[in-house]
């Protein structure tokens, strides 16, 4: 493991322990414009060349496959992710709650909860977009050939994230 990639690691895991610190307004479940957040979120079918190319996840918890995507996630879009602890007050805690199929497809995406920020509620859907398709999860985490997550993004004042799943630790404030 790469020690850049071992930062995001930490990172990650630090914010999520403490994303509870940020404030969780309940946001419609109507999606902002020019955002899809239902099936029309799918991304890849299981006959695509890259689903056919995709890994099966070693995770054999559920909390252990949500490890693998928080990390996917963040690999993915590593330009937008910070290193190091978030921040002692968060400028956005977004929940996002998504639905992968067994083939690994993103298949849907909403926003559970907000503070209303557009911008940071646009780049967490994004990033999410962005990382799809994912490792194909354990069939014994699947229940109807989906596995639904809930994942929380901590954005610092710069528009950079961490998932909760796999931050450091909030700053003092």
């Amino acid at each position: 493991m790469t020690s850049q990639r071992m930062l995001v690691l930490l990172a990650v895991a630090a914010a999520a322990a403490l994303a509870g610190c940020g404030s969780r307004v309940p946001l419609s479940s109507s999606p902002a414009p020019g955002q899809a957040r239902d099936a029309g979120d799918a991304y890849a079918s299981p006959s695509s060349p890259a689903a056919s190319q995709r890994s099966y996840s070693n995770a054999s918890s559920y909390e252990a496959y949500k490890r693998d995507l928080a990390m996917q996630i963040s690999e993915t879009n590593s330009a937008r992710v910070f290193a190091g602890r978030p921040q002692a007050l968060l400028r956005s805690v977004i929940v996002v709650k998504y639905v992968v199929d067994r083939h690994g497809n993103l298949v849907r995406s909403e926003i559970l909860r907000s503070n209303r920020d557009s911008e940071t509620e646009s780049t967490a859907l994004a990033a999410l977009r962005k990382s799809a398709p994912f490792p194909k999860p354990a069939t014994h985490l699947l229940k109807n050939g989906r596995i639904e997550i809930s994942e929380t993004w901590l954005f610092n004042n710069d528009g950079r994230f961490q998932l909760r799943t796999i931050a450091q630790p909030q700053a003092d404030s």
